[in-house]
């Protein structure tokens, strides 16, 4: 081998670099275990104790932040803690950049493209095609009444186009999302959690936020989603309300009494004389005010118009909404707006009324934008509250708001969000300098949040949680053990198979291997990638797909020296292109290109898999062409007896003379009974679709026993209103529990009105007393309750499912253009990609049948489309080796028929499937024993793959290869091979 001192240099200098990168992994994480003893378990002392020598030198002149920042950072599946998407609403930016039009087509527009977006459709795109179909031509985007108004009157113009509005207002929409993902980051960087990560998804305004460690499940979604829409409004006093309480109040009777119209059973005479007129009279006195028996009044000249219990607003909200209702409010109080105050923790389950004094454009007097600063502090009762300084013209406008209020002895609200924090009154003058204060029903988590969440700034549209995955930190414990115990299994039974197989030669393979593994986490910490349970599994798999390329080149040595040759020759040979090399150049490139569309389509921990599969086969291939070449070249050189076997392995499939085509026609049979069973399967049974492709929550609640299945089915099925299903995952009390219940409903109190319907249905099920709390939240050394949540909201699941479409459908397109290329035949890519297509049916044939009864889940989701693109990968390397080798015989001088000279070459490639399928298998085998639950259902899918794959690459790729080859083409090969001497 040339150069062979130079690939020792850069391979000791890449060595030396990956044990440096990963010693910060191992000093950050012993730190991070001395603050965990320190800190006795409590998370914010943890915090403390870590920001407290953040910039203290800890190794090599690092500070302990700089180290961290250069740790490999392990995903929320080990670490635990918080991943959501957050949708900025595109919708609400395009109202705001024009202006909160009326125009009838601009609104129809947004409502179309709302419902009919595509998947992997942007809302912007969704808009403008729906917006052309509208107005037909009749209105343009650069109409008055839309962009071009006041606002962008410097970017739009009335003659422009729309083609070229549209490039304004998609740099419009771009800034405004960057704008959120500034605000957004502001406020996490305050929130105190170790290495959060925010990533913006491509145009779609779509923002990726992970908290690793967060534990306060409604404290986090609440700080992501509030919009920080800070308001200052006059009030109306309850007197001047009256009027519409009462038209409300009848509108509600009149309801009730049509309701009861159209309900009331049929009396008989005698019926009628056998009422009791008491219980009568009381009940009809009951149903006179249904208003104020729902919602009481304030006192009078209070700016609290009444009270009401929280469950019960959205009913209240809808008669105030009335025509009837609306007629009572006659001049300025026409345009009244009607808002619900924060719910005191004293008093749970009710909220205050206001009135808010209206007007025309509906905007406040005085809004958030004018506040330069906000601090938590407390107020003169020693209560937690937020003290704000506003900017000159905030103090101005504040100055004449509160002295109109002292004039008129009124009030003013201070609304955040559409909820009423606070409401006091003006005592003694104008108020000048610009401060105020928030003061209300909170705690200091709460004021340290709103103070944090006002000094970021408001965002400049709603955010919708739009898929969320919660994971408390014991079952990421859980998970690591299971990650170490089965890669740690999977290395041992690996090496001892190369030991007994190869003998001396195995352990240069396992050098290699040990050395391959080094590389991979090497290139992990340099690259600051993500660590996920996934990526754990994909580096297991490489293991196995590793000695892939030494076995390929020990078969191809043993076979150069059963031909005479010596030992140096035999390397030599089996190194050179015509050897082992082409074989495994297009094995490893196909399996690559299906890596590679699998990074690009896939997200969060799919995505870590993609990228822990790809290194290892670029550092698979470094190790096996040149550090085995190193050791067995120097074997060669000390005039070793290297054999590439042991005494007991020497013969093993050596002697194969089996006629794989004269079975190709049962092979069809067993093949398209498989293939039709499944699609009946598909027809009957269906898929396990689970909620990446359709929506819903997913909850995995563990108790303290075990637990009727189908009794929590049907407690849970009657509190959500709706279907839920619950399966046992992993060990016997253990369920996972799945809702669609208001999946398309965003905000916190959706998800916190899900928290409590499942806590109070599920409670009954422990011996002991569990708080809302402990059953939600995540902390160390958590054994029940919730232990992982998580939310896919419609329009993600349609992406997710349109991202695997294009994922499984790029990748066979890739790979049958590749071997085209390569092989220079297109049925060499017919015969791959078919067997390909059989393998991919026939898995999902066998999830179809079977998800009902088996054991562990077996739902389709991403996990599960990245072990269909494995074994997609898997599948065309096995059939990659063997039409190289159908390739080189066809174009040697075997002597024979065609149908005898492909055989021949199947024949030999035998050893090579035999050890690598079953190494794979066995690392898969192991990952599905020790691997844990959460990935079984991934890991079955790989296996049974690997099974069908190396079945097809032999009965089903060369037969078709073969069938498809013209019989002229045939007797041309027949005839070169039969002439040659």
């Amino acid at each position: 081998m040339q150069n062979k001192g130079l690939i020792k240099f850069f391979a000791i200098i890449f060595a030396i670099v990956s044990i440096y990168q990963l010693s910060f992994t191992f000093v950050s994480n012993g730190i991070q275990e001395d603050a965990k003893a320190a800190s006795g378990g409590d998370s914010q002392k943890e915090l403390a104790y870590l920001d407290s020598i953040g910039k203290q030198e800890v190794f090599l002149g690092y500070t302990y932040n700089q180290v961290r920042d250069k740790q490999i950072n392990k995903g929320l599946d080990l670490e635990g803690g918080i991943n959501v998407i957050l949708q900025i609403s595109v919708k609400d930016i395009l109202k705001g950049l024009a202006n909160n039009t009326t125009n009838p087509v601009f609104n129809k527009a947004l409502d179309v493209a709302t419902k009919e977006q595509q998947g992997n459709q942007d809302y912007l795109d969704a808009f403008f095609v729906a917006f052309a179909n509208e107005s037909k031509g009749t209105v343009k985007l650069s109409s008055t009444e839309i962009f071009a108004n006041r606002d962008l009157s410097d970017d739009v113009q009335t003659q422009m186009s729309d083609e070229e509005v549209k490039v304004v207002i998609k740099r419009k929409v771009n800034e405004a999302i960057d704008s959120a993902f500034g605000v957004l980051t502001k406020r996490i960087d305050k929130f105190g959690v170790v290495q959060p990560n925010l990533q913006k998804l491509g145009e779609s305004g779509r923002i990726l936020v992970e908290l690793p460690g967060a534990k306060d499940i409604d404290r986090v979604k609440k700080l992501l989603q509030s919009t920080a829409q800070l308001e200052f409004w006059q009030t109306y006093k309850v007197d001047q309300m009256v009027g519409v309480l009462t038209a409300a109040n009848e509108a509600m009777k009149a309801d009730k009494a049509e309701v009861k119209t159209t309900e009331e059973p049929e009396t008989s005479a005698i019926d009628s004389l056998l009422v009791n007129k008491a219980e009568d009279s009381a009940a009809a006195a009951k149903g006179n005010n249904p208003l104020f028996e729902i919602l009481s009044p304030g006192p009078m000249g209070s700016p609290i118009i009444g009270m009401a219990a929280t469950k019960d607003t959205a009913k209240i909200n809808s008669y105030f909404k009335k025509p009837e209702v609306r007629s009572a409010l006659s001049g300025e109080l026409r345009y009244t707006r009607f808002a619900w105050g924060k719910e005191d923790k004293k008093n749970p389950g009710v909220v205050e009324l206001y009135a808010l004094r209206g007007n025309r454009e509906n905007v406040p007097p005085l809004s958030g934008s004018v506040i330069t600063g906000a601090n938590d502090s407390f107020d003169q009762l020693g209560k937690p509250c937020v003290e704000m300084q506003m900017d000159a013209k905030g103090s101005r406008e504040w100055e004449e708001l509160t002295g109109q209020a002292y004039q008129e002895q009124g009030n003013i609200a201070i609304v955040l969000d559409n909820i009423v924090y606070s409401a006091p009154g003006v005592s003694s003058g104008p108020i000048s300098g610009g401060r105020s204060q928030i003061s209300g029903s909170f705690d200091v988590t709460e004021t340290k949040d709103l103070a944090n969440v006002l000094r970021a700034g408001k965002l400049p549209a709603s955010a919708d949680i739009v898929q969320s995955e919660v994971v408390g930190p014991s079952l990421g414990q859980e998970a690591i053990d299971n990650g170490i115990t089965s890669s740690l299994v999977g290395l041992l039974l690996i090496s001892f198979w190369m030991i007994f197989y190869y003998g001396k030669a195995g352990w240069y393979a396992n050098i290699a291997l040990a050395v391959n593994l080094l590389f991979i986490f090497g290139i992990l910490a340099s690259l600051g990638a993500v660590l996920t349970l996934p990526g754990i599994a994909g580096i297991v798999l490489t293991m196995g797909t590793a000695v892939d390329a030494n076995i390929i080149i020990y078969e191809r040595a043993k076979e150069e020296m059963r031909l005479g040759k010596t030992l140096e020759e035999s390397i030599r040979a089996s190194f050179s292109w015509k050897g082992a090399m082409s074989s495994i150049t297009d094995a490893n490139v196909t399996t690559f290109l299906t890596g590679l569309v699998l990074l690009i389509f896939g997200t969060g921990p799919v995505k870590g898999f993609a990228t822990t599969l790809l290194i290892g086969i670029c550092t698979s291939l470094f190790t096996a062409i040149f550090i085995t070449r190193i050791l067995l070249d120097w074997a060669a050189s000390r005039g070793g007896n290297l054999t590439f076997n042991t005494s007991i392995t020497k013969n093993w499939f050596t002697k194969f003379n089996f006629d794989f085509l004269s079975k190709k026609k049962a092979a069809y049979f067993i093949s398209g009974l498989l293939i039709l069973g499944s699609f009946v399967s598909f027809f009957t049974n269906g898929l396990d679709q689970g909620i990446d492709f359709v929506g819903g929550r997913t909850f995995q609640v563990r108790f303290e026993n075990k637990v009727s299945v189908e009794e929590v089915k049907s407690v849970l099925s009657d509190a959500f209103g709706s279907a839920v299903d619950a399966k046992v995952f992993g060990s016997d009390d253990q369920l996972r529990i799945t809702t669609k219940y208001k999946v398309d409903a965003h905000g916190v109190e959706v998800d916190k009105e899900v928290n409590e319907i499942l806590y109070n249905n599920l409670k009954k099920f422990y011996s002991k007393d569990i708080s809302y709390d402990d059953f939600v939240n995540t902390y160390d050394g958590k054994t029940v309750g919730i232990m992982q949540a998580s939310k896919v909201g419609p329009t993600i699941a349609k992406d997710i499912k349109t991202n695997s479409y294009w994922a499984v459908l790029g990748s066979l397109s890739i790979v049958f253009i590749y071997l085209m290329l390569s092989f220079r035949r297109w049925q060499f890519s017919l015969g791959a990609v078919v067997a390909v297509a059989h393998d991919v049916i026939i898995v999902l044939g066998i999830y179809s049948a079977c998800y009902k009864f088996m054991p562990f889940q077996m739902e389709m989701n991403q996990h599960f489309i990245a072990a269909i693109l494995t074994v997609i990968g898997y599948s065309l390397n096995d059939t990659v080796i063997v039409f190289d080798r159908v390739r080189e015989f066809l174009g040697g001088s075997v002597k024979g028929d065609f149908n005898s000279i492909v055989n021949q070459s199947i024949n030999t490639t035998l050893s090579r499937t035999i050890n690598t399928s079953l190494t794979v298998m066995l690392v898969l085998l192991i990952m599905f024993i020790f691997g844990g639950e959460s990935i079984q259902g991934f890991v079955f899918a790989m296996l049974v793959g690997i099974i069908v794959g190396t079945y097809s690459s032999l009965f089903i790729a060369t037969p078709i290869l073969v069938d498809t080859v013209s019989a002229k083409e045939k007797k041309a090969v027949e005839a070169a091979h039969n002439a040659a001497e």
